[in-house]
């Protein structure tokens, strides 16, 4: 495709989707998220922000030197510091770009930054030409472009072209805008910038007002050619223009649009799940493309005319975005060789043979319980596997919990601390609340349980079910995962997991917040 056939995809669900409160990732998992978008063809993985925390550098450096098919992206305030760094993260990718920003609204510049306007156009200037030093890949986005004076818009962006930016961002980062206003800022700005034609020009849109797909397709229908979009719309508040969404929509309505994306779209669902697994953010079930809604039909009339013509109330095909029943038919006298296979074509890999031995481990133990492994089954598996996580201080060891009519549900959990055994016991309202009670009484977390949530990963009265457990303390939030087809047990490792990442996660920072 030529530039203006070609829609370019920009995930950013590893950096912006990543600050959503208690969704923060370690880096083997956000390494995990990155293989799945490099074989669905993103072309841009916004890794992270490499400056927010040594964590951050770590996971962005891990991605830069493993993706060699997508370009890898950090995002840098118009900082020294931040590019810098940024610049050192991307140095071993095959394909690495900057993507650097300052606010350029009048709210922004003069209550966040306290800089005039010449300021801001003069810092941006240096900020492009300082990340050209480390690649000629870069991007410049005005932070509140949607609240911004189009006049100054016009200003900072010729100027910054002029600097070196190959890529320019136009964020509706509060999700104020609305789709036929942000179209026509976007065509407005392509065609006042006299250097416009240098520069790919992007949107990132959120989603506050529930228009950031809506705006992020308006502005690609005035000639915008990168979306900035996540899986499964996850991002700060409401979230982001939804990459799933975006990219059905120009799919779907070619009639409409004059350009297309190179995606694998039969890779999204898989990747949804993914994410959703991670990250512990169920899709809700009429979620548009992944939820299992999606396709799904009730209605008497509406399934007699899918029956009689597809298209009659299917506008795409649900094979088209990855709605494949691939059942993996193993069970425990399975071999090792069939379930790495089928782990490889989900997109999962293993670092060590020692990896490998545990997951297999855990997949035998589990069709001992269950008949049927659902591709569901596998990502839930090796989500809540031990490996992944390189610093658990508290592994759970065995519990015993006894719940019946009539009778206040009593838990025994043993668990290792720093890997010496302890134990605890006590009674609550019901056996869950029963089994963390014996779990504080060992750890004593001092946290705060802001959510408990239960999802069978598949049907059946033998699913597993995926349990996400949600902890506050000291203002810092982490969601912890667990899944087993015993719904307490679930909730034990669940529990477990959200302590480990209290104690060993190091806390992200948020410095798009501060003044610059």
């Amino acid at each position: 495709m030529s530039n203006q056939d070609k829609l370019i995809i920009f995930d950013t669900t590893l950096r912006d989707g990543e600050q959503s409160p208690g969704a923060s990732m370690t880096k083997d998992e956000k390494l995990r998220i990155a293989k799945a978008l490099e074989k669905m063809r993103v072309d841009v993985i916004e890794a992270g922000f490499p400056i927010a925390s040594q964590g951050d550098f770590q996971a962005v450096q891990a991605i830069a030197r493993v993706i060699k098919n997508s370009t890898v992206c950090g995002l840098a305030r118009a900082l020294e510091k931040d590019i810098d760094r940024a610049g050192e993260a991307i140095k071993e990718a095959n394909s690495g770009r900057i993507h650097t920003f300052i606010a350029t609204s009048p709210i922004h510049m003069e209550k966040k930054l306290r800089m005039s306007p010449d300021e801001v156009v003069k810092q941006a200037v240096w900020a492009v030409r300082h990340a050209r030093k480390y690649t000629d890949d870069i991007e410049f986005s005005a932070e509140d472009a949607g609240r911004s004076d189009i006049d100054f818009l016009c200003r900072i962006f010729e100027q910054v072209i002029e600097a070196g930016a190959t890529t320019i961002n136009v964020p509706d980062t509060v999700g104020y805008n609305l789709p036929q206003q942000f179209g026509e800022t976007l065509r407005t700005l392509i065609e006042r910038i006299p250097n416009s034609d240098k520069a790919i020009f992007s949107v990132h849109c959120h989603n506050d007002l529930g228009l950031a797909s809506a705006n992020s397709l308006a502005a690609v229908l005035n000639s915008a050619r990168q979306v900035e979009c996540t899986i499964n719309g996850l991002g700060e508040r409401a979230g982001n223009a939804s990459l799933e969404e975006v990219v059905m929509a120009v799919r779907t309505r070619r009639d409409l649009f004059d350009c297309d994306s190179e995606l694998d779209t039969t890779q999204i669902v898989n990747c949804s799940r993914l994410v959703a697994s991670i990250t512990g953010f169920p899709v809700q079930p009429n979620k548009a493309i992944v939820g299992a809604n999606a396709f799904a039909h009730e209605a008497g009339i509406h399934q007699d005319g899918v029956l009689k013509n597809r298209e009659t109330y299917e506008i795409m095909r649900a094979e088209d975005v990855g709605w494949v029943q691939n059942r993996m038919v193993l069970g425990k006298h399975s071999g090792r060789n069939a379930f790495r296979v089928r782990l490889e074509e989900l997109g999962i890999s293993f670092e060590s043979e020692k990896e490998v031995n545990e997951a297999f481990r855990r997949f035998k133990d589990l069709a001992d319980k269950k008949h049927e492994i659902f591709d569901d089954d596998l990502q839930a598996l090796v989500t809540d596997a031990g490996f992944i996580s390189e610093n658990e201080r508290v592994k759970l060891v065995s519990m015993k919990v006894c719940s019946e009519t009539g009778e206040t549900p009593d838990a025994t959990v043993v668990l290792t601390v720093d890997a010496e055994e302890q134990s605890g016991r006590s009674i609550g309202g019901g056996p869950v609340d029963a089994t963390f009670k014996a779990i504080e009484e060992i750890v004593q977390s001092g946290a705060e349980l802001q959510l408990y949530s239960v999802n069978a990963i598949t049907s059946g009265t033998d699913a597993q079910g995926e349990v996400t457990v949600r902890l506050q303390r000291d203002g810092r939030i982490v969601n912890g995962q667990g899944a087993d087809t015993d719904i307490v047990i679930a909730s034990a490792k669940a529990y477990v997991n959200a302590f480990n990442k209290l104690e060993h996660e190091i806390q992200r920072s948020h410095p798009q917040q501060d003044d610059v």
